[in-house]
This record gives structure tokens, C-alpha cells and sequence, in this order.
């Protein structure tokens, strides 16, 4: 196999997107769309892929880092252009470039492996992907001759009527012999439009004589671009049709699949239920035999096995096994639930860890808090963590007892097996194996009997 780089073209504002964001980098299933390309090449080379970016090259520079390769493409003056400004960044090895766009996320690896092994086994100039399909998409026109050699592309606004009857595509993704390739490029005519376009080269071959050979990609799908909003969600609409799929086929149970919404980087167990409505986005991990929803949101999120979530929203959390929540409660930012943990509904967790087998109330907030194991919180229950200027912390160690409507204000610690008494506003450290009750809290069975927790004074 020859020694092969890739250049991906991005430098195209996608006017037609009607967007301040670069076209690339809309996401699509919780990517960016030039990520599932770049996702695509990644298997077929070993070195960093080129990317030619020009508008919101910052923006695509700021979000992908040092994945790929950057080069920009000060003035847009065509596809053709666009490699040329790539020359200086491929390697020089290089003796295959594969060129493909950065908006078509449905290329597979499959295919661009079998274009790349066309290409090196027939020794050809070029090698170009085609497709067969009745909507035109905008794309140029394979030309052949009678015996079905490449004689070139003509472009969709340069088409006759007859040429536009063709159903044989150009996709955009060629590989070519670099040598060629690099002694060409400069050669390219300047377009009516100010432009040097990519596919004047087949021309250029065919004329010269060389070799030019087009495969059809089996399923067209892949060959889908993005040049508006419908495009994308169309695309969209493919790309989580597949992902439902692989799910159902990995074991798991969509109960209406179509109201289901799984981003790319989901990971679901076997023998996990969801129900529907329910949205499971960005780096999340859900364990086995867990059920999900309906109506529910679980965002860069880990749930583990045997739970179950119900018309709740889970963001930035880990819970483990054999935990319940809900419904309509909310896991913010830093949330831990540990094993056997029951949140009731309306309840919220924020920045916090809630020991093994803590049963939490309904309406009731736990926010830069400390939860031993065993800790029961009533109904209602508030840590007031924040005191206008910083969040302080709260520790409810392992075994207390908290009433319904108990406000805790932080910093504050309720020892081991603690009892708080219903609407009790507690401002001072409870002792362990201590009563604390009233407002402001005092504690019962302390040395000098009604003392108020944590003071001095009889």
C-alpha cells in the first residue's frame, strides 16, 4: 500500500446555512459534523489529516486543537486553490492524496478504504467517488464515453439539458497520484467566476491521456452534504436513525424509538429500557438493566446498573448502582449519588455526594454537600449553601436523621446518627448521636439541657 495524506476542504463560509457559526462545526447528534470526517479518515492514515479552513478559522482552530493539521485559505478561489494551499503541509511521502469536504458526515471508513485500494491497485492519476441518484443535489455530472471510460465532470450550472439528465454524480472525494497532482494543480484554468475548480483536473488527465477511474459508492446516503438547515436535518435524521438501530441490535429497548434522541457518543448496556421523549446526550454511560424516562434528559452523564430515572434531568453526574430518581427531579453539575440511593421527586442534587443508601425527600435541596451513608433527608430539607458572596460547605455524616423542612446553614455539620427535628434552622455544628430542633436549633440531651447548638452561652 502506497503511503497515503489527507485533505479535508473547509474553507467555505455555508452562506446558505444563514449562520454566524462556521458550517463545519454545526453539530449534528451531539458532533460537529467535521468531527464524523475526521472520525472517518482517522483509521486510514497515521498522521494528522489537513484541514483547509478560511471563515471562522479561529473558531474551527479554537474547537478542534491539535487534531488535525490547519491551513488557511486566505482568499476563496476554489476547490482547486483550496489543495494547492495544502501542498506545503502534506508530507512529502505522501504518493496518494486522498481530497474529500467537510460536510458530508456519512462517509464511512469502508468506503474510503475501497476508494484508496482502487486507486493504488490501478495505478490511476485519479480516482473519484460517484453515486447514482435521481436528486441531483447540486452535484456535477460524470461524462463518459460509449465504452464507460471518465471523460470528465461538467458542473451543474454548466450542464445542458442533456447533461443534466445524467444520474451518475461527483461526489467531491478523489484520490490522487501526487506527483501528478502537485505538477497539475498549478496548471488549472482560472473559471468565468474567479475560481480554480478541483474537477477541471479529470479533464486535464483524460486530455493527457492518463488514467481516470470512478467508483459508485454502494448506498448514496454517504454521500450526503450539508448546505442548509434542511440538509442538516435530514442528516441528523439519518445519522440517529443509525445510532437507534446499533442500539436495539446491542440489546437494548427502545420503546418508541422515533421519540428517542441518542447522540453519537451514548453508551448504553444491554437489557436497558428507554421509554419515550427522552434525550440522552454529549459523553453519557448508562449501565444495564436500567430504566430511562419518559421525559427525561441525561447530559455527559454515568448511571449504572439496575437503576431508574423518571421525567428527571441529569447533567454532569455520576450515580451508581441500584439508585432511584424521580420524577422531575434534577441532577446538577457535580452530583454523586452512591449505591442504593433514593431521590424522591422534585428533589435536586447540586455539587454534592450522597452516600450509600441516603433516602432523599421530595422538594427537597442538596447543594456543596457531604452525605454520609444511611442518611435519611426528610421532605423539604434546604442546605443553604450560599451566603451572598461564596458556597459553603455542608457534611450530614453517616446514620443522621433529618426532618421535614429543616434548613442547614452552611458551613455546617450534623454528626454521626444526628437527629434534626422538622423545621428546625440549624446554624451551628450537631454533636453525633445528638437532638438538635427549634429556630434557632438546639440541642436536647446536651450537658446543660436547650443549649442552642454550638454556643456558649446557657
Amino acid at each position: 500500500m502506497g503511503r497515503l495524506a489527507v485533505v479535508i476542504l473547509a474553507a467555505g463560509q455555508g452562506t446558505r446555512m444563514k449562520s454566524r457559526l462556521p458550517k463545519v462545526l454545526h453539530p449534528i447528534a451531539g458532533r460537529p459534523m467535521i468531527q464524523y470526517v475526521l472520525d472517518a479518515v482517522a483509521e486510514l492514515v497515521e498522521q494528522k489529516a489537513v484541514l483547509v479552513v478560511g471563515y471562522g478559522a479561529e473558531v474551527i482552530r479554537e474547537q478542534l486543537g491539535d487534531a488535525v493539521t490547519f491551513v488557511v485559505q486566505e482568499e476563496q478561489l476554489g476547490t482547486g486553490h483550496a489543495v494547492l494551499q495544502a501542498r506545503e503541509q502534506v508530507p512529502e511521502l505522501a504518493d496518494t492524496i486522498l481530497v474529500l469536504y467537510g460536510d458530508m458526515p456519512l462517509l464511512s471508513t469502508a468506503t474510503l478504504q475501497s476508494l484508496v485500494d482502487t486507486h493504488e491497485a490501478r495505478r490511476s492519476s485519479i480516482t473519484m467517488l460517484t453515486c447514482i441518484h435521481d436528486d441531483p443535489m447540486g452535484f456535477g455530472r460524470i461524462l463518459r464515453d460509449e465504452d464507460g471510460h471518465v471523460l470528465g465532470i461538467v458542473e451543474e450550472s454548466d450542464a445542458t439539458s442533456e447533461q443534466l439528465a445524467i444520474k451518475e454524480l461527483n461526489c467531491g472525494v478523489y484520490c490522487f497520484d501526487a506527483t501528478w497532482l502537485w505538477e497539475h494543480l498549478p496548471r488549472l484554468p482560472l473559471r468565468p467566476k474567479g475560481e480554480y475548480y478541483l474537477t477541471d483536473l479529470v479533464g486535464m488527465a483524460v486530455d493527457g491521456g492518463r488514467p481516470v477511474e470512478a467508483i459508485v459508492v454502494d448506498d448514496a446516503l454517504e454521500t450526503l452534504g450539508i448546505n442548509d438547515r434542511l440538509h442538516l436535518a435530514r442528516v441528523e435524521g439519518i445519522l440517529r436513525q443509525l445510532i437507534r438501530e446499533a442500539v436495539m441490535c446491542a440489546g437494548v429497548t427502545l420503546i418508541d424509538p422515533t421519540s428517542t434522541y441518542i447522540d453519537s457518543d451514548v453508551q448504553i448496556d444491554q437489557d436497558t429500557i428507554i421509554y419515550p421523549n427522552t434525550h440522552l446526550q454529549g459523553n453519557t454511560v448508562i449501565g444495564a438493566n436500567t430504566l430511562i424516562g419518559p421525559n427525561t434528559i441525561v447530559r455527559d452523564s454515568t448511571i449504572g446498573d439496575n437503576c431508574r430515572v423518571e421525567a428527571s434531568v441529569i447533567e454532569g453526574a455520576v450515580v451508581e448502582n441500584d439508585v432511584s430518581i424521580g420524577p422531575f427531579a434534577h441532577l446538577r453539575k457535580g452530583a454523586h449519588l452512591a449505591e442504593g440511593v433514593h431521590m424522591g421527586n422534585f428533589g435536586e442534587v447540586k455539587n454534592s455526594y450522597l452516600g450509600r443508601g441516603v433516602r432523599m425527600g421530595h422538594f427537597s435541596y442538596v447543594g456543596d454537600a457531604t452525605v454520609g451513608a444511611d442518611v435519611n433527608i426528610g421532605a423539604g430539607t434546604v442546605t443553604c449553601n450560599y451566603d451572598g458572596v461564596k458556597k459553603n460547605p455542608t457534611v450530614i455524616e453517616e446514620g443522621a436523621f433529618i426532618g421535614s423542612d429543616a434548613m442547614l446553614v452552611a458551613p455546617v455539620r450534623i454528626g454521626a446518627r444526628a437527629q434534626i427535628g422538622a423545621g428546625a434552622v440549624v446554624t451551628h455544628d450537631v454533636p453525633p448521636d445528638s437532638t438538635a430542633y427549634g429556630v434557632p436549633a438546639r440541642v436536647r440531651g446536651s450537658e446543660k439541657e436547650g443549649e442552642q447548638v454550638g454556643s456558649s452561652d446557657t
